[in-house]
């Protein structure tokens, strides 16, 4: 088994409690411990385990290997539920994305943290130090309960990409300004006061063909003002459905309210079904990719890096590869700011927006030697001076303390729509119907997005499904 614990020196494999007695004094002998871990393949894990490998030294003075199952993200939740069902018990750690904690929890694979919380002052400040909507995310089952099951590894929110070459060019500018009587958004700033009236200008005014200019130059291909996820697989147009649900006032089944919470009259009220219709009206002015299902996170990411569209919404936790000349077109060229929102009669901007980021969970079969060295592990990864090298490094962190100092928004030119991006964020469901409420649901959107039913269609096929689906679990009366 490939996440046992190892004995060296004096210590044996009948026992653990081994000592050494030197001089009349008793030292406990030094045990090397493996920790294994499944990690989504992407910067914020690589990040991770390269400062684990250089820097992470457990105060136990035990030697401590981590041994990290770098899984790429559209087969991560297939492998790791393979791996869990099927009674190996290869992992001890999984950095899990937050919507499986209740299958998983209810699976008897994850396990109850707060314990070691509750025996650890230190830890226990550091838990408490995190912004609640991180906190309410990636640790708690039932949803925003008091019953923790994960320590946040790598928070995540949408933010907007921009081009600054294109945005800021003079003309434009001008362009721009004659034809919708508005200024092109073009610093961080404004961007950061950008909504989706300015978002669907921006998609529309640069659709651009290959001859035409753009920014004085003559374009070699065709060009697209925007890009934002709608995926078919995994959550990729979830997560941006549920954005554009939640501004307009619309909603999603409401775990917090069962079991007298429904399904249906929310999922498809017509607050929620107003929402799609708005974010199904961006898509025309989208790379045409968008309409065959397939640009999730990482096409619009790509086609962004080679310098195919003005603004792209996506993941911080992407970013990173569009700063690198190595895997970036425009890495001289960028703007980061706030993920736009829907601006009300009253004049303000409602962002409410899909939390991303994953918490690490310990399985339930871990070790005692074990757990005590991944505690130590996640103190360390959670303290004030990783989480500012984490963020230097094109993290983020969720410890108020640490984004909250004015040399955070130095690291990364992103990180300064972090902390005003955090309190709009909303999680989807905990529940152990997760996976079935969601593969539904995306498939369900791929028919509107790729342009085979309407919105309404969509959203009653979905609240019908959920509501009997829940109804059967005893979620719903």
């Amino acid at each position: 088994m490939t996440a046992m614990t190892k004995v060296k020196g004096l210590a044996t494999a009948a026992s653990f409690a081994a000592t050494l007695l030197v001089g009349g004094v008793t030292y406990a002998s030094a045990e090397e411990v493996t920790l294994t871990m499944a990690v989504p393949d992407w910067p914020p894990t690589r990040i991770m385990k390269k400062f684990f490998d250089e820097q992470y030294k457990p105060k136990s003075g035990n030697t401590v290997k981590l041994d990290v199952d770098f899984i790429p993200w559209p087969d991560f939740y297939t492998r790791v539920n393979a791996s869990l069902t099927s009674g190996e018990k290869k992992y001890n750690f999984i950095v899990s994305d937050s919507q499986w904690l209740g299958a998983f929890v209810e699976g008897g694979y994850f396990r109850k943290i707060n314990d070691l919380i509750d025996a650890d002052p230190e830890l226990k400040a550091t838990m408490e130090s995190m912004h609640p909507a991180v906190l309410n995310a990636y640790s708690t089952y039932p949803n925003s309960t008091p019953n923790y099951y994960g320590f946040p590894q790598f928070p995540d929110v949408l933010v907007t990409y921009g081009r600054k070459d294109v945005l800021c060019n003079a003309d434009e500018q001008a362009a721009f300004k004659a034809k919708y009587n508005e200024k092109l958004p073009c610093t961080g700033e404004e961007i950061d006061a950008m909504d989706w009236n300015t978002f669907e200008h921006v998609g529309e005014f640069f659709q651009r063909k290959k001859g035409d200019k753009l920014a004085g130059q003559v374009l070699d291909d065709d060009f697209y003002g925007i890009a934002y996820q709608a995926g078919k697989g995994y959550d990729f147009s979830t997560s941006s459905v549920h954005s554009f649900v939640w501004q307009h006032g619309g909603g999603i089944w409401d775990e917090t309210k069962a079991p007298t919470g429904h399904a249906e009259g929310v999922v498809n009220s017509p607050k929620s079904i107003e929402g799609m219709e708005h974010f199904l009206k961006l898509l025309k002015f989208m790379p045409p990719v968008v309409k065959t299902g397939t640009m999730d996170i990482f096409v619009s990411d790509q086609l962004f890096r080679e310098g195919k569209v003005a603004m792209n919404i996506d993941w911080i936790g992407l970013a990173e590869a569009s700063l690198d000349p190595k895997t970036s077109k425009v890495a001289d060229k960028l703007v980061f700011g706030l993920a736009p929102g829907l601006r009300g009669p009253d004049g303000k901007v409602n962002r409410t927006s899909q939390i991303g980021g994953q918490p690490f969970v310990l399985t339930t079969w871990t070790t005692p030697e074990q757990i005590k060295e991944a505690v130590g592990f996640v103190k360390w990864w959670l303290s004030p001076d990783i989480q500012n090298q984490f963020a230097a490094g094109g993290g983020q962190s969720a410890i108020k303390s640490v984004y909250s100092d004015p040399k955070y928004v130095t690291y990364r030119p992103w990180d300064r729509a972090w902390a005003n991006s955090l309190d709009w964020q909303k999680d989807m469901w905990h529940v152990p119907q997760f996976f079935e409420l969601l593969t539904q649901q995306q498939d369900q959107y791929d028919l509107a997005i790729t342009g085979k039913q309407d919105a309404k269609t969509t959203l009653d096929n979905i609240a019908k499904f959920q509501e009997d689906l829940l109804k059967n679990a005893g979620l719903i009366q």
